[in-house]
């Protein structure tokens, strides 16, 4: 057939893996619980990352719900850092 590849196709990737180099161990990990989150943020994580498909939006409207209500307060801190200008 006319245009049909045998070879497997390359998904498309904006920044290739391979080329990244990190300078700083803070960013290997990209995960919640590297950043050290908050008590009231880390139980509704627990929680909800159990949780797939419809049953999500009930989960997540509860664990707002309880922070209406006493359930905890909210961390408004930023855990960015400033990359080194060359």
């Amino acid at each position: 057939m006319k245009g049909v590849s045998t070879e497997p196709r390359q998904r498309f990737q904006r920044v290739k893996a391979e080329d990244v180099e990190l300078n700083d161990d803070r960013l290997k990990d990209n995960t919640y619980t590297s950043k050290g989150g908050e008590t009231f943020g880390l139980k509704a994580w627990n929680t909800l990352k159990q949780v797939r498909g419809k049953d999500f939006r009930r989960e997540k409207t509860k664990k707002k719900r309880n922070t209406f209500f006493g359930g905890g307060g909210i961390s408004t801190g930023s855990n960015s850092f400033k990359f080194d200008s060359e």
